[in-house]
């Protein structure tokens, strides 16, 4: 076919669509009341012929809510991340540059203020340029145009292909429906609510969405204090966001520019001396480019604490439908997320980290931190010295939350160690023991039959463990079993007590397994057999500090919707769950641990009062310490993530260690940590309890030497300080309550 016969073609279909729209105008009737005779609209045959036009328009069109982003803010007021699917940020009317209306007016709708929704001028220039044109386009009002853009909205968040379809398709029936919904919406609306609608729901960019998110995109301030120069260039993009982009095109953009600033100089928005300044000025000079936010990826080190408030948002059922909605409203729906947690503390967790294990260190061991305020569960800090991106578990870019567990997009939790023996020593307190009773501290095998389990008897069995070389051996006490976290002293306290007490105890502090499997009560579990994550050893640590208060860990407190409205408010939820007695006299042995010669005395904090303990897991796979303040309680984890990979004989940071243990790379960052994250605050002292624990009041008369016991443990460290590393039966089977578990992360 000949390029003439093409043109002929289409000037006919052109004229065909042409009369059809002008048979549909007549036959409608109410369009000529509306559009054609304006100025009879009051005349009775007008308001007759209209008074079935209006059937079918939606009633709330006019106020549709436009997909909004939401925010995560730090508990200081600061984002942390935006989410959206739409960048998008609705402000009212007081809170756009009138330069900006004037502009949007000028190039697209000059007779805004005068229609009644619908330019007949417009629309009759337009059906004549379409003349020569290729398709029916043009003529639209700005009344019009919101309406196009209120349908194609509904459709995104009802997720209606068909409704957004319907509002976009090139044919004069939509034409006909913009028409008559814009008459409709006039009649609601004033044209002021009808240009701020516009100018929120209208697309300034491939990904920016209403004007302010352009403003901020483009030129990093609000709409409300948008120049002339820079007014008149959002206002030229609407027409082809991607052919004007003043980024990607800005020749072109600042001739669309140039040609918006004719318009306001036309119509009278500005003199000639404003026009030729902003002519003047090269559209490079206006830009200051702000890349958008979207997702925990740009939350920098709070990446993963943010990915775990947005599993805990969409995991939390006291509100939205379902979690699908739950979704679409964090994407849409411009919520204000207030979070717990504390820009200074984060910053000293990710920043003590990694001055003792770099991102990407050559030894490929990874670090994680959790810290919780006690009585409140809020979570301060939340760091790992690895980049937020896709990868897999051990590499240094992963998006695996290595401080919590499955449920949170998680690991599935590393073995505990020594940690653990907290636990036991609860336990021995709650039956009336003390810690300056003497205690076997052998190593070797206890049968299934010396165990007590009253929930759980088919899991027990023989038990075979060990303590570290020059670690324990004859009577200990309880308090120098701890300092030294001697295993065998550990494993005989425990087969006096009932093995379902200890596990029970713990899970009633706030310990979890990461994995999410059931809680095994094997005689194992008193050196740290089960899998634990980091967040839940945190919380148990701070339940202590609370003085046996535990709080369910909290990410944020409040969810408002985007008039500012609360959707959930979260309170601290907590519930006494030890006598604070037994917590009081846990944490002043604890405070031992913490002490010159006792494992944990790297931990020390000048001028605080710390209790903790240390936990290395059999074979070096794990090292952890706990502990806590009254103010602030943290756990840290060291290890490879991907596996029971032993640190023994490894190069960290640069320098060899024979061993790596609790008390050496995570009792040094509890140290370095804890004075950051409490700066500014005065130093608290934990509550003594009344009974004095660690204390004999009748003291055994002194034997002559010849006659002492001569397995007495080491009351000074050395570079195998944590007896930890015979945490679990080196060659027991873990099915029969032996030795460490194979299910790491």
């Amino acid at each position: 076919m000949s390029s003439s016969r093409q043109q002929g073609a289409t000037a006919r279909q052109i004229m065909t669509q042409t009369f059809a729209l002008l048979s549909a105008i007549v036959l409608g009737g109410a369009l000529i009341a509306g559009i054609a005779l304006p100025a009879v609209t009051a005349a009775g045959t007008a308001i007759n012929a209209g008074t079935t036009v209006f059937e079918g328009v939606p009633e709330d069109l006019g106020y549709t809510e436009p997909s909004e982003q939401s925010v995560i803010l730090a508990s200081d007021g600061s984002v942390l991340a935006r989410f959206y699917s739409e960048n998008r940020i609705v402000v009212s009317s007081d809170q756009i540059s009138q330069h900006m209306k004037d502009a949007a007016v000028s190039i697209e709708d000059r007779r805004f203020y005068e229609h009644n929704g619908v330019d007949v001028q417009g629309i009759v220039g337009a059906l004549v340029s379409n003349l020569t044109g290729s398709s029916l386009s043009g003529g639209s009002s700005i009344t019009q145009q919101y309406v196009r853009n209120a349908l194609i909205e509904q459709g995104r968040i009802s997720g209606d292909d068909a409704e957004i379809d319907e509002a976009t398709e090139k044919s004069i029936g939509r034409k006909i429906n913009e028409a008559r919904y814009a008459i409709s919406i006039e009649k609601t609306m004033s044209k002021d609510e009808i240009l701020t609608g516009y100018l929120n729901l209208a697309q300034f960019g491939r990904s920016e969405y209403g004007v302010e998110a352009a403003a901020q995109r483009y030129f990093s301030k609000s709409a409300e204090d948008l120049s002339i120069a820079e007014a008149a260039t959002l206002a030229g993009i609407t027409q082809s966001p991607a052919r004007w982009d003043p980024i990607k095109h800005p020749e072109d953009a600042q001739t669309r520019r140039n040609t918006v600033l004719g318009t306001m100089l036309t119509n009278g928005y500005i003199d000639q001396e404003e026009h030729d300044k902003a002519v003047d000025t090269p559209i490079e000079d206006t830009l200051k480019i702000s890349d958008p936010q979207n997702g925990c990826g740009d939350a920098g080190t709070s990446a993963y604490f943010c990915e775990y408030v947005v599993q805990d948002v969409l995991q939390d059922d006291s509100w939205g439908a379902d979690k699908d909605d739950r979704v679409s409203q964090l994407y849409r729906g411009g919520l204000t997320i207030q979070s717990t947690i504390d820009p200074k503390a984060q910053k000293a967790a990710y920043d003590s980290i990694v001055a003792e294990i770099p991102v990407g260190d050559g030894s490929g061991t990874k670090m994680a931190l959790s810290s919780i305020e006690p009585g409140t569960g809020h979570i301060k800090a939340m760091a790992q010295n690895t980049k937020y991106g896709n990868g897999d578990i051990g590499s240094d870019t992963t998006t695996v939350n290595l401080n919590a567990g499955v449920s949170m997009k998680g690991g599935s939790g590393r073995q505990s160690g020594s940690t653990f023996k907290v636990f036991t020593l609860i336990e021995w307190l709650r039956q009336g023991h003390t810690a300056y009773e003497s205690i076997n501290s052998n190593s070797g095998t206890i049968p299934a039959s010396s165990f007590t389990s009253s929930c759980a008897p088919e899991q027990l069995a023989d038990y075979k463990f060990t303590n570290l070389e020059g670690k324990g051996g004859g009577q200990m006490t309880v308090l120098e079993s701890t300092r030294q976290s001697v295993n065998g002293s550990f494993v005989h306290m425990a087969s006096q007590l009932d093995m379902c007490n200890i596990g029970n105890i713990a899970q009633d502090l706030g310990v979890q397994r990461g994995d999410g499997e059931d809680w095994r009560y094997i005689p194992a579990q008193v050196l740290g057999a089960n899998d634990i994550a980091p967040m839940s050893m945190a919380n148990a640590a701070a339940s202590l500090a609370a003085d046996g208060k535990a709080c369910k860990p909290l990410s944020f407190t409040s969810i408002k919707d985007a008039e500012g409205e609360d959707v959930v408010t979260k309170e601290p939820d907590c519930e006494q769950v030890l006598d604070p007695e037994i917590a009081r006299e846990t944490t002043s042995v604890l405070k031992n641990v913490v002490q010159n010669g006792a494992t944990g005395e790297s931990a020390q904090v000048p001028g605080r009062e710390v209790a903790g303990k240390t936990g290395t897991s059999n074979n070096d796979y794990d090292a952890w310490f706990m502990g806590y303040t009254p103010q602030l309680a943290t756990a840290i984890w060291h290890g490879h993530p991907e596996g029971q990979i032993s640190m023994i004989r490894s190069t960290i940071n640069g320098r060899y260690y024979y061993e790596v243990y609790g008390g050496l790379f995570p009792a040094q960052v509890f140290s370095d940590y804890l004075p950051q994250a409490l700066e500014g605050e005065a130093a608290e002292s934990f509550t003594a309890p009344s009974r004095n624990v660690t204390k004999n009041p009748n003291p055994p008369k002194p034997q002559p030497k010849e006659e002492s016991d001569g397995g007495g443990g080491s009351s000074s460290s050395d570079d195998d300080e944590d007896s930890d590393s015979g945490d679990s039966d080196d060659g027991g089977d873990s099915d029969n309550g032996g030795g460490s578990e194979d299910d790491d992360d």
